[in-house]
């Protein structure tokens, strides 16, 4: 998955605006892409499990896998879709950003390893100082970055600065030799310190535990007006999550193979992935006190870098909301919401 926040879709959905209001319909559909904590979606998909949740609600889910995940937000945004995949720092931005009021009906994991900051030989944060750093710029890579650099006392300022290099040319940019240190994200973290032993792994997500999430998003006005597409996709979502709770290797192996590896590989993706396999655990961290402070600090680090909205006059200009009704940012102005609702009712078996 490309984990990117591009300043130009963010302009693309403030341009577009938000779809018409929502209402009562029976026909949904949901974009995914490739990540190790979203292949779930593709495989309630193909298995028919999205099928018989939707049947029971009376209602139809279409699941429909988009390659690129910036373009799945920006559709999602322009109304194409009523939910799509997100990272909790991008849904802030692109969608939430451009003034379309999202829910974030599922909290599905945390990376917990999968995105690490990468060195050439021995050392440790502090010496990326007047380095060169390569990573997809704007990304949560460089989200992982700046937290690194604050660990150590250090601030962007301090480097030779962070050379954009796509994530396709991560691998090769690694191998050249006036390339130091990289940021990037599984499975390129673990093929790259696979391949060279002199690479060391400095920093990664596991040390900013519930700071990147990946959810599943959806339309507030829709989610409101038809609350059966909440109940439909968290039902689906917790059965496929009790097969891999489970170990069940059938499951397993379809999505690794259709993300691309075998089951080893998959399970060694999974292992550095944080999943809420029992929806009570993502009840809790929807409700964590913790959330409020990490969606300040993805706030802060957006308005940095002039990616909080068009024309955003400060950090607090998008207010989101959390389980209780606490607030941060603009009250006024709530575009993002955390909403344990439909993921309790699973905890409850009340779907």
């Amino acid at each position: 998955m490309l984990k990117t926040t591009i300043l130009s879709a963010t302009i693309l959905s403030a341009a577009l605006g938000a779809p018409a209001l929502a209402a009562g319909k029976t026909d949904f559909k949901v974009a995914w892409s490739i990540y190790v904590g979203w292949m779930p979606w593709g495989y309630l998909s193909d298995s028919g499990i999205m099928d018989k949740w939707a049947e029971k609600y009376g209602i139809s889910v279409d699941i429909v896998q988009i390659n690129d995940y910036v373009e799945s937000i920006n559709q999602y945004t322009a109304g194409a879709f009523d939910g799509v995949v997100a990272t909790n720092m991008d849904t802030l931005s692109i969608p939430a950003g451009g003034g379309v009021d999202t829910t974030a009906l599922i909290i599905g994991d945390y990376s917990d390893g999968n995105d690490a900051v990468i060195l050439k030989g021995e050392g440790s944060v502090a010496d990326l100082a007047g380095q060169k750093v390569n990573l997809v710029e704007l990304s949560v890579s460089h989200y992982l970055l700046a937290r690194a650099l604050e660990s150590a006392g250090l601030a962007e300022a301090d480097l030779d600065g962070v050379v954009n290099t796509s994530d396709a040319d991560m691998i090769a940019a690694f191998a050249a030799p006036e390339v130091t240190a990289v940021v990037t994200w599984n499975p390129l973290v673990s093929e790259i310190l696979g391949a060279n032993p002199d690479a060391a792994n400095i920093f990664d997500s596991s040390m900013i535990p519930g700071e990147i999430l990946d959810l599943m998003v959806v339309n507030t006005a829709t989610l409101a007006d038809n609350p059966d597409f909440g109940k439909a996709l968290a039902g689906a979502w917790y059965e496929v999550m009790g097969l891999m709770a489970a170990g069940d290797e059938a499951a397993l192996g379809a999505m690794a193979e259709a993300s691309g590896t075998d089951l080893e590989g998959y399970k060694a993706q999974l292992a550095a992935t944080r999943m809420f396999y029992d929806p009570a655990e993502a009840v809790a961290q929807a409700e964590s006190p913790e959330l409020p402070a990490t969606m300040t600090s993805v706030a802060d680090f957006l308005f940095d870098k002039g990616i909080l909205g068009v024309g955003a006059p400060s950090a607090d200009f998008i207010g989101v909301e959390y389980p209780g009704g606490t607030v941060t940012g603009d009250a006024g102005n709530v575009q993002f919401r955390f909403d344990a609702t439909y993921m309790q009712m699973a905890a409850e078996g009340s779907l």
